[in-house]
């Protein structure tokens, strides 16, 4: 493939990217979202240096799977709640060309767990001719193993892109992407998954810029998409129900709900890395019932209005936090324009 060095307009996505990112924490700390989250634990395995992606185990009480980012190997951590290893797992037969995302969902027929693993990464926008998502049973015992895996190929129905989320829709067990970009989207993947030829992909709802993860509540009403700065939580029609603040990290690469859908997981790349549960905003939380409703198949629509929100004061620190990250931002830009005449 032959690229063309295109200063102008790199540096035109650039600045749009600079002005985006600093008012996005902004509008976080607007939308008076809860911010009373708790740190859980931290990673304590030094062969966990990226994680990317977060998981809640199906089968197995207190504890979190995880795996790094691009340039790693195919394998995952299953790790309890005082952040130390309890397995290692290596995905036999597959590859980790850019692993950034993973989901857990439960086999209907069989009730095991099932893992999914996101080979979707993509910093060309485009580049490679179809991504990967391999299906992992979830494993029994909690002992470092090779564990086989089903590969599925995806293509995008609008042209190859970069994404960082996958989720499974609990009551239909449907895979969605989510894509990472300035006008993102949520494509949907057929019912039936092909492994002997590449499945595609369909966007079914619009994302919020720079998606990095996504998940689907415990029962299936809603989910949620992070970014670097904060979360978003829509209704399986693809209307936003409400905006999270999340805890300021290094960088915000993944999101989960806990098993009762009350709160969320998020966690960060790098060694030592933390993970924090955030209370999920009471207008988002599941509706109590005598009794689980029926699988129905749904899926995320075209995004239109957005729910009203909730107005909060800012600091004149926090204000200036930003206008002075958006200056250095800004300088460093022109300083490239000048390199590239």
């Amino acid at each position: 493939m032959t690229m063309t060095w295109q200063p102008a307009a790199v540096l035109t996505r650039l600045l749009i990217a600079t002005v985006l990112v600093c008012l996005t924490p902004m509008a976080a700390q607007a939308a008076g979202a809860d911010d009373e989250e708790e740190r859980l634990f931290t990673f304590k395995d030094r062969r966990i240096t990226e994680s990317s992606g977060l998981a809640l185990s199906p089968g197995h009480e207190g504890v979190y799977y995880t795996h790094n980012d691009s340039s790693a190997a195919p394998e995952f951590f299953a790790v309890g709640e005082d952040g130390r290893t309890r397995a290692r797992f290596t995905v036999r037969g597959a590859q980790a060309r850019d692993w950034e995302a993973m989901a857990a969902s439960t086999d209907p027929e069989t009730g095991r767990g099932v893992l999914w693993f996101a080979d979707i990464g993509d910093n060309l926008d485009g580049a490679w001719p179809d991504v990967s998502v391999y299906r992992v049973m979830e494993p029994a015992v909690l002992k470092d193993a090779v564990v086989p895996a089903t590969r599925f190929r995806f293509r995008y129905e609008d042209g190859g892109r970069n994404a960082e989320g996958i989720m499974v829709n609990p009551r239909t067990g449907r895979l969605y992407v989510v894509s990472k970009e300035f006008s993102g989207g949520v494509y949907a993947a057929p019912r039936r998954l092909r492994a002997d030829r590449p499945n595609v992909l369909r966007r079914v709802a619009s994302a919020p810029l720079m998606a990095t993860d996504a998940a689907y509540a415990p029962d299936g009403n809603s989910y949620v998409v992070r970014t670097y700065f904060s979360a978003t939580i829509f209704d399986t029609e693809g209307e936003r129900i409400t905006q999270v603040s999340m805890p300021q990290l290094e960088q915000a690469e993944s999101i989960a709900f806990t098993r009762d859908g009350k709160g969320l997981l998020t966690g960060t790349e790098g060694p030592s890395s933390p993970v924090y549960r955030v209370p999920v905003p009471e207008r988002a939380l599941p509706e109590p019932s005598a009794s689980a409703p029926a699988p129905v198949e749904t899926q995320p629509a075209q995004a239109a209005a957005e729910a009203p929100v909730q107005r909060a004061s800012l600091s004149i620190g926090g204000v200036l936090t930003w206008v002075a990250a958006a200056m250095g931002a800004i300088g460093v830009i022109v300083f490239l324009a000048r390199r590239t005449r």
